[in-house]
C-alpha cells in the first residue's frame, strides 16, 4: 500500500552503530518534522484522527548504544523482547540491525519467524509452554528458559533418546525485592516467575537439576522492568552469576556456559533525555559482579521498552474541547485503547504531551490547565490530567511522547475501537521526512468481522435447533 510521500526504509547493522550518536535534541526535531509532514500528507487529520509514528533512526541509535555499552571480552547475544512491539516490520528492522528476539508466546514466535529471525537467534521464555511448543523449540534449536521443576521434568521426557538441539536454561527468581511498580517487578518473594532461590532447599534442588542433566547449560534471571532501579537489577544478576559459579564449582565442570540477564532498563518518561543509559547499566553490573564480563559466560539480554519507547509518538486530532467544574477538557481519539497502562495506572505510566496546531506546528502562547481525554466510554479515560499546556482547540493535534514500546501493539479493544495505522519515518539532514507503513489502520469493517460476523446466526440457529428437538 502506498501513501503520499512514502518510501520504504530499513536499518542495518552498520546504521545501528553510526546511530549511537543521535541526540535527544535531534530526535525531538525529527519528531516535529514528522508530525508536520504526517498532517501535510493526510496520514493524520479528520479522516485519520489517530496514528502511531516510529523514528527509525532513533531505534537504530538505541541498538548502537546497546552494542557499544556491552563491548568487551564476553560474547553477548542481544535479543529484543517482542512483547514491547510485536509488529513484523519493527521486528525485521531489529533483525536487520543484528538483534535476536525473545518471545513469550506462540504468536510472538510466529511474528519473529515471519520477521526473518533464524531459530538460533530466538529465546523462548513463556511461563506456560505447552508440550507442543516445547517440542517445536527443542526440535529447531531455539533457546529455551524453563520456568519450574515440572517443566524441567516435561523436557526430560521429550528429550528421551536424543540430545538437545539448542541451549536450555533454568529461570531462577533471586527474590531481591520489588521496584516502584509491583506489577513490573518479577523478583519478589512470591513472583510467579522462575524458581524462588530463597525458598528452603531451592538452591540445592537447582544444583541437583544441573548435576543430572548435562544438556542444561544456562541460568536466567530477570528482576523486572519499569520502576526497578539499576542496583536492584544488578543484585538479581549477581545472584544468578554467583549461583552459576557455585554450580560449576560443585560439579567440577563448566556446565553453565550462558547467563540470560534479561532486560528491564527503565525509561525516563519525564523529559527528552535518555537516562539511565545502557552504559550506566553495564557500570552497575560490573560493580555488582565483576566476573560477569570476563568471557567465561555468553551473556544474553532481553531489552524491549528501552530500545523503542523514546522513538515512538502517538498523535491524535482534538475532536472537541469543553469545560467541566472549571477544568478544560480536550477530547481526542487516543485513550485506553492505545495507552492502556497510562489510563489505568497514571502515576506509574505518565506520558509527556505536546500540542500542535491543525497544520502540525508546535503551539505557543499562554498555558491553561487541561485534561486530555480519550474516546472510550468511561470517565477515567484520560491520558493526561491537569496539565499546563498551550490552549487546545478543536482540530489541533495532541502528541503522546515516548510511546514506541507497548502503545503501538498492545491494543485494548474497549468499545470496539479500531487499531490505528503505524508509520516508521526517517529524516534527512535537510529535514525531509520519508514514511514507511508498518501497519495498516484497522477498518470498522475489520472490527465487525473480527467480532464473529461469519458466525452471526450461530446462536440463533442453536436456539432454533433446541426448539425443534424439544430440548
Amino acid at each position: 500500500m502506498s501513501t503520499p510521500g512514502s518510501s520504504t526504509s530499513t536499518g542495518s547493522s552498520s546504521g545501528a552503530s553510526s546511530g549511537a550518536s543521535r541526540s535527544p535534541h535531534r530526535r525531538a526535531r525529527a519528531r516535529e518534522a514528522a508530525l508536520a509532514r504526517a498532517v501535510e500528507d493526510g496520514l493524520l487529520g479528520p479522516r485519520s484522527p489517530l496514528v502511531g509514528l516510529l523514528d527509525v533512526d532513533g531505534v537504530l541509535a538505541a541498538v548502537g548504544a546497546l552494542n557499544e555499552a556491552f563491548e568487551g571480552p564476553a560474547p553477548v547475544h542481544h535479543t529484543f523482547a517482542a512483547k514491547a512491539c510485536g509488529l513484523v516490520p519493527v521486528l525485521r528492522l531489529l533483525a536487520d540491525a543484528g538483534m535476536g528476539c525473545e518471545v513469550a508466546s506462540p504468536g510472538e514466535l510466529e511474528q519473529a519467524l515471519a520477521a526473518g529471525f533464524t531459530y538460533d537467534r530466538l529465546v523462548f521464555d513463556s511461563p506456560a509452554k505447552t508440550v507442543e511448543e516445547l517440542e517445536f523449540a527443542l526440535a529447531h534449536g531455539i533457546a529455551i528458559n524453563l520456568d519450574n521443576f515440572q517443566e524441567l521434568a516435561r523436557v526430560d521426557r521429550l528429550l528421551t533418546g536424543r540430545e538437545a538441539a539448542g541451549p536450555i536454561g533454568l529461570r531462577v527468581n533471586p527474590q531481591v525485592g520489588a521496584g516502584a511498580i509491583g506489577a513490573m517487578s518479577t523478583a519478589t518473594a512470591t513472583s510467579k516467575f522462575g524458581i524462588a532461590l530463597r525458598d528452603p532447599g531451592a538452591v540445592d534442588a537447582v544444583i541437583d537439576a544441573f548435576a543430572h542433566r548435562p544438556w542444561l547449560n544456562r541460568l536466567h534471571a530477570h528482576v523486572g522492568s519499569q520502576g526497578c532501579p539499576l542496583p536492584l537489577i544488578a543484585e538479581g544478576v549477581r545472584a544468578a552469576y554467583e549461583l552459576a559459579e557455585r554450580v560449576n564449582a560443585e560439579l567440577g565442570r563448566a556446565q553453565i556456559t550462558g547467563l540470560d540477564i534479561g532486560g528491564g532498563l527503565p525509561v525516563n518518561f519525564d523529559d527528552e533525555d535518555d537516562r539511565p543509559t545502557y552504559a550506566d547499566h553495564v557500570t552497575e553490573l560490573r560493580r555488582a559482579a565483576p566476573g560477569l564480563f570476563d568471557g567465561r559466560y555468553t551473556l544474553v539480554t532481553e531489552f524491549g521498552r528501552s530500545l523503542l519507547a523514546k522513538s515512538g509518538t502517538i498523535a491524535t486530532v482534538v475532536e472537541y474541547t469543553k469545560s467541566a467544574g472549571g477544568r478544560r477538557i480536550a477530547v481526542t481519539h487516543a485513550g485506553a485503547q492505545v495507552a492502556t497502562r497510562t489510563v489505568f495506572m497514571p502515576d506509574a505510566w505518565p506520558l509527556r504531551v505536546g500540542v500542535f496546531d491543525a497544520g502540525g506546528r508546535p503551539k505557543r502562547g499562554p498555558a491553561e490547565v487541561v485534561d486530555i481525554a480519550g474516546p472510550c466510554c468511561f470517565a477515567g479515560d484520560l491520558t493526561a490530567t491537569a496539565r499546563e499546556l498551550p490552549a487546545v482547540e478543536p482540530g489541533d493535534v495532541v502528541a503522546l511522547y515516548d510511546t514506541g514500546a507497548y502503545y503501538f501493539s498492545s491494543h485494548f479493544s474497549y468499545n470496539s475501537l479500531p487499531r490505528p495505522a503505524v508509520y516508521g519515518y526517517r529524516t534527512d539532514p535537510g529535514g525531509r521526512v520519508r514514511f514507511a507503513l508498518a501497519r495498516e489502520a484497522q477498518s470498522v469493517r475489520d472490527v465487525v468481522e473480527e467480532s464473529g460476523l461469519s458466525q452471526a446466526d450461530a446462536l440463533v440457529a442453536l436456539r432454533a435447533t433446541q426448539h425443534r428437538t424439544g430440548a
